[in-house]
């Protein structure tokens, strides 16, 4: 019986994304903003791309690290404050940064501007479930210290200090 498979053709299709400036699915907390680009769904687990605003004086993460998935940011607004275990660094605008699996890092704005970032996720492990969980948790008053660490074990997440994991407002 022959094959049908054609092993030696490509087969090109047409399936570009482009997302302009303001679409993809907005998630609002407390003031800053996740915006879902670019999806598990949409890049079948390979990439995920997530615009995130930070308030002025707000911890975006403390340090953690993750098993399975290099993360990248790329600075659009203002200037970012990248933490690591040997300390932190201050990110303007335009710069990027590559932090490989396995390695520590955290984020804040200490800044009086809103700071505005790009993330990107590889694979993108279905990183929006995470970010539609952190909503959940972050809009709950008191913040509930177990669920986020249920939901950051879940999306390969591991704080680095587990009694300083919650993201939040900075004193002063």
């Amino acid at each position: 019986m022959a094959s049908t498979a054609d092993f030696f053709n490509d087969v090109v299709e047409d399936k570009a994304t482009i997302l302009f400036p303001g679409e993809g699915e907005t998630l609002s907390v407390n003031g800053g903003s996740m915006v879902l680009k670019i999806t598990s769904p949409m890049s079948k687990d390979q990439l995920g791309v997530y615009e995130i605003t930070l308030l002025p004086k707000t911890i975006g993460a403390q340090l953690h690290y993750h098993r399975f998935m290099d993360e990248a940011f790329i600075v659009t607004k203002g200037v970012l404050t990248v933490g690591f275990m040997e300390g932190e660094k201050a990110a303007p605008e335009g710069t990027v940064i590559y932090v490989p699996r396995f390695t520590p890092h955290g984020f804040r704005n200490n800044s009086d501007q809103p700071v505005t970032m790009m993330l990107l996720f590889t694979p993108g492990q279905n990183r929006e479930g995470f970010f539609r969980g952190l909503k959940e948790i972050l809009s709950a008053i008191p913040i509930d210290p177990a669920k986020f660490l249920q939901l950051y074990n879940k999306y390969d997440s591991f704080s680095v200090d587990a009694n300083n994991m919650l993201p939040a407002k900075m004193e002063g």
